[in-house]
């Protein structure tokens, strides 16, 4: 079950290396889209009252400062200390930490819920961090995560995917890490929970849509505001990276609307229970 990375240690690296350089970009261009699964992936671990939750992987803070203000006793964690200062600085009534999802800082059985949305995408080690999420939740405790849907449901990805694919220099080599949508697979995600312990499984599809200025505010969003297809992006050449602008504005340019981009995205929720 578990897909190995060829150097899980090369590939954190990697990525910590580009969310450090990628908050303040990230925060203005994705805030408004991935922000709109919080409530569902919250309810989906019935986030309420005086729950003691752990938001891991939680980058700015977005989750933390929706469950908080349910009236959850929040926690967050994130491997970028760079992520963790700006957590802090939006949201300085909540407690951040550094660290890593695959190794969590905090004793097993500590909280009452457990999320993460959209860092699993992210990781050296996806499934070491679900095993991880399970140890320090609490027996009944339900663990909930996103992702986005696969390419033809999610635009922007298709349309950034289709265009570094195409006009991409084959020499560059970057650490490898998972396939990008491998959780974006429900059975898999499934198996993946059911022979980690978790019980229950369950999964929401979500439509959503990302509202941006213009083809150039969707390359910055990941050229300056991600880690791994920001990394890709930064290893082009000026030839390349032209090629693919260009590419990006001819295929944008039928979602125009009144002078708005309007890119249609999905994402999944899924969730389960720790017996």
């Amino acid at each position: 079950m578990t897909i190995p990375t060829n150097n899980p240690k090369e590939f954190r690296q990697f990525e910590y290396c580009g969310w450090q350089q990628s908050v303040d970009q990230y925060h203005s261009s994705f805030s408004s889209l991935t922000s709109q699964t919080i409530d569902t992936l919250l309810d989906s671990v019935n986030a309420a009252m005086d729950m003691e939750l752990l938001d891991i992987a939680t980058g700015p803070g977005y989750v933390a400062a929706q469950a908080q203000k349910r009236g959850c006793k929040v926690t967050g964690v994130d491997l970028s200390d760079a992520m963790v200062a700006k957590a802090r600085q939006l949201n300085p009534q909540i407690e951040f930490f550094q660290g890593e999802a695959e190794s969590l800082p905090f004793a097993e059985s500590r909280y009452q819920a457990a999320v993460m949305n959209f860092g699993i995408l992210h990781l050296a080690e996806p499934e070491k961090a679900l095993g991880e999420a399970f140890r320090v939740i609490r027996s009944q405790a339900k663990f909930g995560f996103t992702v986005w849907s696969k390419p033809e449901k999610s635009i922007a990805l298709k349309i950034m995917n289709k265009a570094i694919e195409t006009y991409k220099n084959s020499e560059v080599t970057l650490p490898e890490g998972p396939p990008f949508f491998l959780f974006s697979e429900p059975d898999y995600c499934f198996k993946c929970l059911q022979n980690l312990g978790f019980q229950n499984p369950s999964v929401q599809e979500i439509p959503l849509v990302w509202e941006l200025t213009s083809a150039d505010e969707l390359f910055d969003a990941f050229y300056k505001g991600t880690a791994r297809t920001g990394g890709i992006l930064r290893a082009q050449t000026s030839k390349s990276l032209d090629n693919i602008r260009a590419a990006i504005h001819q295929n944008t340019a039928s979602y125009r609307q009144n002078n708005r981009l309007l890119l249609p995205m999905s994402a999944l929720v899924v969730s389960a229970q720790k017996p």
